[in-house]
């Protein structure tokens, strides 16, 4: 029995020894780390800010800054009564948003470097449902698409993150991020309480919990909150909704602090009782205090979800730009007030592939976005810094506990270039490079034909008319009719177009209609509206017709298109035109679409996204790390224009460029 309580005695003597030893070395560690990073500024009415004029407070926040390097480390995360509170010390977030999937996975680093330099501590990124499920069941987190690979990345450069997974994301993104087979159902309401959708939506974000919940910061990540989802009071006023997102996202192990954002107007029917209600839109420091108080208990912390320094552009209109002294002077008042703030965008990158949206409400018509999201952002589309940049630099600077320093602006490690003349040698003439077709007696949209983006061809016989009214019924969204292989003319949904007058038609002419899908609506009453092709009828002087072939074209692989070598064409059809190009070293340009109609461009088999002659967008970004030594194959496809010979680059982007008619 003695034997038996020495044993216990030496147990007990070893475990206190070693407990004591890691007291010492947390201390130690607490005292080397460094306080010259970038910190968070302190508001003044929080109950944990009143010793905030101390030189020890200040070092403590600086101090807690460079916690978001540590690996495996279990911070707290809490509101404050006006500040946000990590691990107790008051914490002002100097956000910008950017987004993974507009950006080539191999410039995250940089870009992140560059939001570090002008002196945010923290970005802000929404999550793409449509880009992480693209079939049913079927999950992608690899690439741009690596979202954890991102939000790890700028736990790296010492940058915590803001996660806004919704699903709804709006963001001038396809369907406002909902995957467009959700559509294939008729009946189904997004954001709803329909049992189809919230079965789609809970089993997407169990997957997304896997890939992110461990990267919370009270899992020893970087991800201090989650937004549940997004703008809720433009569309509707459900609170049980709103709740049943939060049990899912609860379930999917986001357990850390979750928060609303609205605008102004909205955030009555937006907020979750009992949650942060942060604002968008809204930059009056005085108005944004009054606002969080009266839906957040009379209490902030007070968090600008969403400022906007920049906008976003359409087809068809000027390229948006702000005043940066006005913007600059804005933002020092901001932050003069304590106020966490997250500005859209601090870069916006490129929306590649077919994933723009568009807008519509019941005032303004369909107005698709353009696949530059420069948004006059202070870091431009290629990333490089703007004057913007540096003049939110300056202000931020102001705002850093004393001692602490910027670190200086990164140089760029890539050149930005002209090319010599790419020739487009070969040719895929779309007729020439048709699929076998479905049939059918009406016209199938693009759900039905089991298609999410891309054209569709829907082909039928006419009889002979001298002249004839051809309607299409609900068209989404753009549509080029063809007689006989010439074409015929165009309907545009944006300007309410649906109806062509047809001439001299031959017996058992065909007829041909090249439908694009040029941007499910992202935003506004019309987002469950979103079925695609021709999605009722066709008619031609009041008869339907019937009896029709479908070809999708989906264009998400080129591989099988059979080229020729380029020659005149006697008629307008669209085509592939393909070059190739060696290089011996690498650097950003642009692609000159001065004389090309209408299309899409790939490069070394990335889709780079979309170009329309009518402007403002002229150039397509061509991102170096998608270019490679030796040779490089680019394919321009073209609706509209014909015959094209070559593809001049420039070395700056012109997106500001409306034609007049």
């Amino acid at each position: 029995m003695k034997k038996i309580r020495f044993i216990i005695w030496v147990l007990i003597c070893a475990m206190s020894i070693n407990l004591s030893y890691a007291q010492r070395s947390k201390s130690k560690s607490k005292k080397s780390k460094s306080s010259k990073s970038v910190s968070h500024k302190t508001t003044k009415k929080s109950k944990s800010s009143r010793s905030s004029k101390s030189k020890k407070s200040r070092r403590g926040r600086s101090r807690s800054y460079a916690r978001v390097r540590e690996e495996s480390v279990r911070h707290t995360f809490a509101l404050g009564d006006s500040t946000f509170l990590l691990d107790d010390e008051p914490m002002q977030m100097i956000s910008g948003e950017m987004h993974y999937t507009r950006i080539p996975h191999q410039e995250w680093r940089e870009r992140m470097r560059m939001a570090k330099a002008m002196g945010l501590n923290t970005i802000g990124t929404y999550v793409f449902w449509n880009a992480h499920e693209p079939v049913q069941g079927q999950y992608d987190f690899t690439g741009e698409n690596n979202i954890a690979e991102f939000v790890r990345t700028a736990k790296e450069e010492g940058l915590f993150v803001v996660l806004r997974p919704s699903p709804y994301v709006c963001a001038e993104w396809e369907f406002g991020g909902y995957p467009w087979w959700l559509l294939k159902d008729k009946n189904m309401k997004v954001r709803s309480q329909d049992p189809n959708f919230i079965a789609a939506y809970r089993n997407y974000i169990l997957q997304l919990g896997k890939q992110l919940s461990p990267l919370l910061v009270t899992h020893g990540g970087n991800i201090l909150m989650v937004q549940i989802e997004n703008e809720y009071g433009s569309y509707s006023d459900d609170k049980e909704y709103l709740d049943l997102n939060r049990k899912i996202f609860l379930e999917a192990g986001f357990d850390g602090l979750l928060f609303t954002c609205d605008g102004a107007e909205q955030m009555p029917k937006g907020y979750l009782p009992g949650f942060l209600p942060a604002v968008n839109g809204l930059d009056n420091p005085k108005e944004v205090k009054e606002l969080i108080n009266k839906y957040h208990n009379g209490k902030g912390p007070y968090y600008v979800a969403e400022w906007y320094p920049g906008w976003f552009d359409v087809w068809g209109t000027g390229h948006h730009k702000s005043n940066a002294d006005a913007d600059a002077k804005k933002l020092d008042e901001i932050l003069s007030a304590g106020i966490s703030i997250n500005m859209y965008m601090f870069h916006g990158g490129t929306t590649r592939d077919f994933m723009n949206g568009a807008n519509m409400n019941t005032k303004d018509p369909y107005a698709p976005q353009t696949s530059s999201y420069d948004y006059d952002a202070p870091l431009d589309e290629a990333g490089n810094p703007t004057p913007k940049y540096y003049k939110f630099r300056e202000v931020i600077a102001k705002h850093l506990p004393p001692g602490t320093h910027l670190p200086p602006v990164p140089e760029k490690h890539k050149m930005t270039m002209a090319l010599e003349l790419i020739k487009l040698t070969t040719v895929a003439r779309l007729f020439d490079n048709l699929p076998q077709p479905v049939t059918n007696d009406r016209p199938m949209g693009f759900e039905d034909l089991n298609q999410g983006y891309g054209f569709v061809l829907y082909r039928t016989t006419m009889h002979s008319v001298n002249k004839a009214l051809l309607q299409l019924t609900q068209l989404r969204d753009y549509a080029t009719v063809y007689v006989n292989g010439s074409q015929a003319g165009i309907m545009d949904r944006r300007l309410k177009q649906d109806t062509l007058t047809l001439n001299n038609v031959p017996e058992n002419a065909t007829l041909d209609i090249l439908v694009e899908n040029n941007g499910r609506i992202n935003y506004g009453p019309f987002l469950t509206d979103n079925r695609h092709g021709i999605t009722e009828k066709v008619t031609l002087n009041n008869t339907e017709l019937i009896g029709w072939k479908m070809y999708r074209l989906p264009f998400d692989n080129l591989t099988r298109l059979r080229y020729v070598p380029n020659s005149n064409a006697e008629q307008v059809q669209p085509a592939f035109y393909k070059g190739r190009f060696s290089l011996r070293i690498t650097g950003d340009t642009y692609f000159d679409m001065t004389g090309f109609g209408k299309g899409f461009v790939f490069l070394n088999g990335h889709n780079l996204g979309k170009y329309w002659g009518i402007g403002p967008q002229q150039t397509i970004y061509v991102p170096a790390a998608w270019l490679k030594r030796g040779l490089n194959e680019v394919a321009v496809f073209d609706e509209l224009n014909t015959n094209h010979t070559g593809l001049s680059t420039l070395d700056h982007p012109v997106l500001d460029n409306v034609p007049k008619n």
